[in-house]
């Protein structure tokens, strides 16, 4: 090593760094590299479910670490769009596959919601929770009326007959309805064959409550849409004691990610889009509440 200084001095700069990093992860990480100590994962999903792009991101980075042997997902909505649903609740089953998961029921888990929740291993609600609406749904506006009224016309050109089906600028035929209907009763079905296969009730049971009306947590589980009544730490307990994991558990969350300049822009176009007037378009599973 005396006749090479460079060498020399490269690897002592690389065995210090090392180490430094080694120290920062045991003392000051909360996520350290390096345990052999099993832990739970704690996601929250809240909100209405528009995107499924972070929950996934977040269930990818918990699948890949070793550590981690129960998730528990912490569901506070009142549902959303059917396709970012329906992405969670097949990587919630995929992870399932190698981890225990348990949903946690906040304040409101209706619809997509409960949708996402009966990915779990088990369902845990709160007594006073608002669940179930078991339903799709799909809303269109009619502004023809008041177009009329302040003498605004439109002109459609259109390349097939039902190509501006729900437009709002006339009434909806009833063929038009039809073929809507159509579509919302086969997302229906799709959300039946999610309950009755997870929650194991036969699909004429379920279907006498499966019409859009919501249980409390307490309603839910006499009529078994959950497993158990508790709050958020018993289900932190429960999932623990699924992966057989002693003594209060270790809980984690999804790393923070760093917000760029681009994705604040991001944001903020969002925002200015939605408080701008649209008409909603798509099916949702969706519980509309409020006073």
């Amino acid at each position: 090593m005396r006749k090479h200084p460079i060498i020399f001095g490269l690897l002592l700069v690389f065995l210090s760094g090392a180490l430094f990093l080694l120290l920062f992860n045991v003392f000051f990480s909360d996520r350290p590299f390096f345990t052999a100590k099993k832990r739970v994962g704690f996601l929250t999903i809240s909100g209405v479910i528009s995107s499924s792009q972070e929950i996934l991101e977040n269930l990818k980075e918990f699948a890949e670490d070793e550590t981690i042997k129960a998730v528990v997902v912490r569901i506070d909505s009142p549902g959303g769009s059917v396709a970012p649903a329906q992405e969670i609740y097949s990587a919630l089953k995929n992870l399932r596959k190698n981890k225990k998961i348990v949903a946690s029921l906040g304040t409101v888990a209706a619809s997509g919601g409960y949708f996402v929740a009966c990915a779990a291993d088990k369902i845990i609600a709160n007594p006073g929770t608002v669940t179930g609406s078991i339903s799709a749904i799909m809303y269109f506006a009619n502004a023809e009326e008041l177009m009329r009224k302040i003498g605004l016309k439109a002109s459609v050109i259109k390349s097939g007959k039902f190509k501006d089906i729900g437009s709002p600028v006339r009434e909806m035929t009833e063929e038009e309805r039809k073929i809507l209907q159509n579509l919302v009763d086969d997302i229906y079905d799709q959300f039946l064959d999610i309950v009755v296969t997870e929650r194991k009730i036969p699909r004429e049971e379920i279907k006498k409550i499966a019409d859009g009306r919501v249980f409390t947590g307490r309603q839910a589980l006499a009529l078994k849409l959950v497993d158990a009544l508790g709050d958020k730490e018993f289900a932190i307990d429960l999932a623990a004691k699924m992966a057989d994991i002693k003594g209060k558990p270790e809980v984690v969350t999804p790393r923070k990610k760093t917000i760029t300049l681009l994705d604040y822009l991001l944001q903020m176009r969002g925002a200015l889009k939605e408080a701008l007037p649209s008409i909603p378009r798509g099916v949702y599973f969706l519980y509309e509440y409020g006073l």
